[in-house]
This record gives C-alpha cells, structure tokens and sequence, in this order.
C-alpha cells in the first residue's frame, strides 16, 4: 500500500518507552503509519490540529489533563478523526464515559498488540471494538434485573428504534448508521438517545450490553 494512502495514527500517551514501542509496531503495517506522539493534553489537541490523523490511539490517563475530556473535545473540533481508548485502567465508569465521547474503541493495555492494530483499521472503517475482557465486566455488571420477565422483549422500542440499536450492537458509528438507514446524522443521534433512555443507559456500549441482557440484540447485521 502506497504510504500515502496509509491510516495515520498519533499516539497519546505519557510513558515514552510504550509510545515508542507501539510506534515500531506500527512502522511494521504497511496499512498504517506512525505521524506523532503527544504525552500530554494539551500536545495532544495541538498535534492533532496539526496532523489530522485518520485515528488517535489515547490513554485517559494523561498528567495534564483527563483524557476522555481531551478525546471529546479532538472529536468536536475532528469529527473525522477517530479516538482509540488504550488503558490500563479497571474502571467501569472510564468505559461508559469514553463511549459517551463518541471514542471509537476501548481496549486494554493488557491485550494482545494484534487487537490494538486491528481495532485502528476497525475505527478507520467507522465500526467500533471493545475488549472482550471489557465487555464481559461490563455485561456482568448490568444486572439480571435489567431484564423483563419472560425474557425477549422489544423493551419498548420502535422498528426504527430497534434497527439503530442493531447497528449500534454491530460497533457501527451515528454517522455510519445513518448512512446504513438513510437518515440524517442528527435524526440517528435522536433515535440513539431515545434507545438509551428506554434501556436506561448511559452510553452505546452500556446500552448494547443491556440489550445482550434482554435478548434483543440479533446476530451481527452487517
């Protein structure tokens, strides 16, 4: 693949060492390039001014600033720059959070360097990917309680309701769900907010693992 048409990835990320590391790694892909490294917040909303990477690799916990604060704002001013959550952090609260800032992915530190790289194409193509250590924790921590007696239900939602949240359980994106339905982006983020509020989420993956939950969720629609 010709360098220029390679997915640019800026890695943000306060420890110089596993920054490198990750560079080297991707120096190895020829479908994607290594253009920056950012170890604080505030290098981080000027590189990515700067460079416009296709994907931002960014661990939350940066010395200057909260990182999930600092992807919602590059993802505000770079929608079409797609933020990569790497952490080495436990917390259920950082996961809801990341996905309530739009971030395309959320992954662990502790996984394997072939699920960080996939994950950027993934992002890059607009679906996203969560670990699945991640989202077990996550599915165990919505409770059996969540679920209607009976079982399967449509939880109230609409047809079209009920098609974003599909969508939405395949890792796609508002702007490429809404491709999908032919729907405004807008329109979609109505019908993703309605989703929300009638599961009682907080954020897409909370949602989908709600849905798990319930039953509503089909097999993979793409």
């Amino acid at each position: 693949m010709d360098s220029d048409e390679a997915i640019t990835v800026l890695v943000v990320d306060g420890h110089q060492t596993f920054a490198e590391l990750l560079g080297h790694a991707l120096a190895g892909q020829p479908d994607l390039r290594w253009v920056g490294h950012a170890r604080t917040g505030a290098e981080a909303i000027s590189l990515a001014a700067e460079l416009r990477p296709d994907v931002i690799v960014l661990d939350p916990e940066l010395s200057d600033a909260d990182g999930i604060a600092i992807a919602e704002l590059i993802r505000v001013r770079q929608p079409d720059s797609r933020v990569v959550i790497l952490t080495a952090s436990e917390e259920q609260s950082l996961v809801r959070r990341a996905t309530t800032a739009g971030a395309a992915g959320f992954l662990s530190k502790n996984g394997a360097l072939g699920d960080v790289l996939n994950a950027l194409r993934t992002a890059h193509r607009g679906s996203m990917t969560v670990s699945t250590d991640i989202l077990a924790r996550l599915l165990r921590s919505t409770t059996p309680a969540t679920a209607p007696r009976g079982g399967v239900a449509n939880g109230g939602l609409t047809v079209r309701e009920n098609e974003v949240l599909q969508l939405m359980a395949a890792g796609l994106d508002a702007r490429t769900v809404a491709r999908r339905l032919g729907i405004s982006v807008h329109t979609c983020r109505g019908y993703q907010k309605a989703v929300l509020a009638k599961l009682g989420a907080h954020s897409q993956l909370e949602a989908v693992a709600i849905a798990t939950r319930r039953g509503l969720v089909r097999p993979d629609p793409r």
